[in-house]
Formats: structure tokens, sequence, C-alpha cells
């Protein structure tokens, strides 16, 4: 097993060849696996520099600790904003981390525990197979703190369970069950804790062994198919997301979450 030849490796996250399969791991367990502008932009990067590794077969991408990835860091966005980083710029950092995924051209394995959301429901939901312990969740928290869903969020849910539970996730804000969002088919299995990681690698290690150009040319027939919003919602999200990032909602929203308190909207 050896650490990724690649320059972003290490920014929030860490990238480890093992084998023909490359696992990708969040690691900011204090703030429950929550990204930052320079880990959305690493994480696109390294899902990129996959196209030119024609090694590695198959993806996995998981969080450190008890939760996958809880979305955007906002701890960060007082420094990000002193740096010059705007919302058109979290917004494209973002939307190109989700397609890096979905452009990848091996199959990309995410492995949930805890909590998957914000963006974070974007980041499992965009992998082409979704694993989650039958006790963690699903969560587009989005709308809790004067925001829209985005990463594509949305559409990737509609896409694989339809508009009723994506408005539902969407506008009301509340968790969903990994039990309930397979059942619903957002995810591929929601498995006990004990049988998860076994199931993880035993698919890890049957796409290890398969056809790279086979496996990309079904992967991309797949995604034309069943992906064909995508763009459009993005490009929605980040009119619609950079608009509410300034809005005296989304200060109260944020300082709410910071504060541990419920947000109090005009």
């Amino acid at each position: 097993m050896s650490e990724l030849d690649h320059p972003t490796s290490g920014t929030g996250f860490s990238a480890v060849r093992d084998g023909r399969v490359l696992r990708v791991t969040i690691t900011n367990p204090r703030r429950k696996n929550a990204v930052d502008y320079d880990t959305m932009a690493a994480l696109g990067d390294t899902f990129l520099a996959a196209a030119d590794d024609t090694s590695v077969r198959a993806i996995v991408l998981t969080g450190e600790g008890g939760d996958f990835c809880t979305g955007a860091d906002l701890s960060a966005a007082a420094g990000e904003a002193q740096r010059g980083i705007t919302p058109e710029m979290t917004m494209d950092v973002a939307n190109r981390m989700v397609t890096s995924i979905v452009q990848a051209p091996v199959p990309v394995v995410a492995r949930i525990r805890g909590a998957a959301a914000g963006v974070g429901v974007a980041l499992a939901l965009a992998a082409d197979l979704t694993y989650a312990a039958d006790d963690s969740y699903l969560l587009l928290a989005f709308i809790n703190i004067g925001l829209m869903p985005d990463g594509g969020a949305a559409a990737l849910v509609a896409a694989a369970a339809g508009r009723p539970l994506a408005a539902e996730m969407a506008l009301l804000g509340e968790r969903l069950p990994a039990t309930e969002a397979a059942r619903r088919g957002l995810l591929t299995a929601a498995l006990p804790v004990d049988e998860l990681d076994a199931r993880v690698e035993a698919v890890a290690a049957k796409l290890a062994a398969g056809p790279r150009r086979a496996l990309e040319l079904t992967k991309r027939a797949l995604n034309q198919v069943a992906l064909t919003s995508l763009d459009t919602a993005l490009a929605a999200e980040k009119s619609g997301q950079t608009e509410l990032l300034r809005s005296p909602d989304f200060a109260e929203g944020a300082a709410a979450m910071l504060q541990k308190r419920k947000a109090v909207f005009d």
C-alpha cells in the first residue's frame, strides 16, 4: 500500500493506492468530516487524476471515524472569505468535486458510516455503488440554514428515487435513515455495521479484477442515461446558492448552527 503520487493528497483527505484500488478518505473527524474549499478542490483533482492511471480499477470513498461527510465546513467560511474566496468559487469547486466522481473512468464505491449530510449526500450518491451501515443516515439540511441543495444532490436523489423523495428531503431537511434510503432506491444496500467493510472490500476486489475499458464504458453509458439532468441542476444550484450564500437568512442559519441553536428566520 502506498501514498498516491499526487500533489494535492493530504489536504483534508488521504488518497492511498492499494493494488488496483485507490482509497480516498476524508480526514476531518473533529468536524465530522466536513469539507472546506481546499479539500473540495483537492478531491476533485484526485478523482480526475484517476483517468491518467490505467492501473486503477476502482476507487473507494469514505470518511475517517464515525461519519462519512457532513457537508461544507462552515467554521472555515470566515477564513476563506478573507482569502478572497467568493460564493461563486465555492460553488464551482463543489460542483467540480461531484462531477469528477461521475466522470471518473472507473467505478467509485462509497462506504457510509454515520452522517452523510449536505454536499456529503451528493458525494455519496455520485458514487456508482453506495453501501451504508444500517444505523447511518442521509440529510439534506440546507433548508435549515437558509440554503438550497447543491452538488447536484436534488438531481441525484430524483434520478435514483424520484421527485417526491427529492422534494421531501430538500424542503423538509429531515434525516432519512439508511434502511429507508436503501428501500427507496437511493443506496445500493444498507448493511449491519459489522458486515459493511466486508461487503465494500468484496466489491472493490471484484472491480479491481475487472476489465478497465469495459468498466469505463459501462459506467459512462449508465450515467448518460440516468443523470441527464445533472448539468442543468448544477447550473441552477450555482445561480441560486450564490444568491442565498449572501442572504440574511444564511447569515442567521450559519450562526445558529455554529452556536448550536435553532435558526429564527424573518
